[in-house]
């Protein structure tokens, strides 16, 4: 063979360098199961990669099955040699090990359907366990924000408060200079939602959403978010509007306007999303029943005609409805299951129906292979289940923190004033105006971290930040509730009135 054609296969199999790692292992299930299922049905292996090289949901493996037919097709290369090479270039062991293992059953004569079903077997559990080692790292990153959020902020609100009253006279003929109103709001507006952002940044590389292409609630709040900037500037720079810039006053109004921003397009989500979080319930169960009816002899289309009659599916009903009539109506299935993704946004039934329809058509949708991809499908349900019940408590927890520092910021603001009152030879007292300012001031920082908070927890626990404009609503009207009831409660135990917020 010419030098040329080895380089060319060297630099082709030389791509693995820069492969989705993360991306083949949260794929692989789904093309471990797509294999088995086609294997039952006397499908080969590199014919099922002819296949995945046609499928978009799986957008990592049909770049692999690609190269893998480039490799044959092109260069003329054995399907088993292909394999082999692209397991030694791999950064997955897991792939890795999938490929190795096949080859090895090929060539010493074993069964191809008990390794893959084995193998499949093999594969979920490790994928249940990398989930729940990616649940323990997120809530080691909730933790260390939350950590962060309230060790930081309460160290400006302490050295910032403090250093703005008289109590700090002494230091200053020492020569201990004083903090500037532009470093405070800095360090509250600017440091602290840079922080926020890294840790949303770190959240991301280790959540990843089912539902894709979900573009709609950033679209209406991008227009969300420009009228509450114009709504802000106004009152800013109108004087008409320059009332709602007061220091009782601005607390709520910058609550009303994030409102403004994340109501709009939480509606929109919770929305979009509701049909999906139906489908992804109920799809094991719907799969349940085309099974079963297959087993009773009905053909594959019949099967899936009588289990979408079923009532009990929630939403995923209006999606089983329209499938149910288009096969009536003679649509192909591959064609039916195509047209399901007008509907349904969430990957993984996405990737269910797609591996439906392949066996159907392959192998006729027998129900051994069913059987399969139902027992399977039911294992993915229980482990998104897992994943959400162990995260719902780091939601419970970015309440807490919301509390936390509103009432935080309170108690110190009205502590340092009280103090000031007291007779401290070389002091003066801090006028009721001044603690008015800076409770202000520090309330409004406290409002909009905890709305920045909403996006950090929708993307821990929903894997999408579109999730965050619902829980910055909940976030952001916690932290105002203990605003007001903290500022009246300390109000009335100092006998204080600093105005209602």
């Amino acid at each position: 063979m010419s030098a040329k054609v080895l380089g060319r296969l060297k630099q082709l199999l030389g791509q693995h360098a820069n492969e989705d790692k993360n991306g083949i292992e949260r794929e692989l299930p789904f093309v471990a199961l797509l294999f088995t299922l086609l294997a039952a049905s006397g499908v080969t292996l590199y014919e099922s990669w002819k296949k995945i090289a046609n499928i978009g949901q799986l957008k990592v493996f049909q770049k692999e099955a690609k190269e893998v037919v480039r490799l044959v097709e092109v260069l003329g290369y054995d399907p088993l040699t292909v394999m082999q090479k692209r397991a030694e270039k791999t950064r997955s062991k897991i792939y890795r090990e999938f490929l190795l293992g096949y080859v090895s059953a090929v060539r010493s004569g074993g069964s191809i359907v008990n390794y893959l079903r084995s193998k499949l077997r093999s594969i979920f559990e490790g994928h249940n366990a990398a989930a729940i080692r990616s649940i323990e790292r997120l809530g080691t990153i909730v933790e260390a924000y939350a950590v962060m959020l309230i060790v930081t902020l309460c160290s400006y609100i302490l050295f910032i408060v403090f250093s703005a009253t008289s109590v700090f006279e002494p230091l200053k003929l020492t020569g201990t200079p004083s903090v500037p109103t532009e470093v405070i709001v800095i360090l509250i507006f600017v440091l602290n939602p840079m922080i926020s952002i890294v840790f949303m940044a770190i959240a991301h590389m280790e959540r990843r959403s089912n539902i894709i292409g979900l573009k709609k609630p950033y679209q209406v709040a991008v227009i969300s978010a420009a009228i509450s900037c114009g709504i802000i500037a106004s009152a800013f720079f109108t004087s008409a509007l320059n009332f709602l810039t007061e220091p009782q006053h601005l607390p709520l109004f910058i609550t009303l306007c994030l409102l403004i921003i994340s109501l709009p397009a939480a509606v929109v989500y919770v929305e979009s999303v509701r049909i999906n979080y139906a489908a992804e319930n109920f799809m094991p169960s719907f799969l349940r029943d085309v099974t079963e009816a297959r087993k009773t002899g009905l053909s594959p289309e019949k099967s899936i005609i009588h289990a979408a009659r079923r009532s009990g599916y929630g939403r995923f009903s209006e999606v089983l409805r329209i499938i149910r009539s288009q096969i009536e109506w003679g649509v192909p299935i591959k064609r039916v299951f195509m047209n399901v993704k007008r509907k349904i946004q969430t990957w993984p039934v996405l990737v269910n129906f797609l591996i439906l329809g392949e066996t159907i058509k392959t192998g006729g949708g027998s129900s051994i292979a069913l059987d399969i991809l139902t027992e399977y499908s039911e294992k993915m349900k229980d482990v998104e289940t897992h994943k959400r019940a162990m995260l719902r408590p780091y939601v419970i927890l970015a309440f807490i923190w919301s509390a936390l520092l509103a009432l935080t910021t309170t108690m110190v603001a009205m502590s340092v004033y009280t103090l000031t009152q007291l007779s401290i030879p070389g002091s003066e007292t801090l006028p009721l105006r001044v603690i008015q300012e800076h409770l202000s001031l520090f309330s409004t920082g406290t409002l909009f971290q905890c709305w920045l908070s909403g996006f950090f927890i929708g993307k821990v626990s929903d894997g999408t930040f579109a999730a965050g404009f619902k829980y910055s609503i909940m976030l952001v009207l916690t932290a105002y509730m203990s605003l007001v009831i903290s500022q009246t409660v300390l109000s009335g135990l100092f006998g204080l009135v600093t105005g209602s917020i």
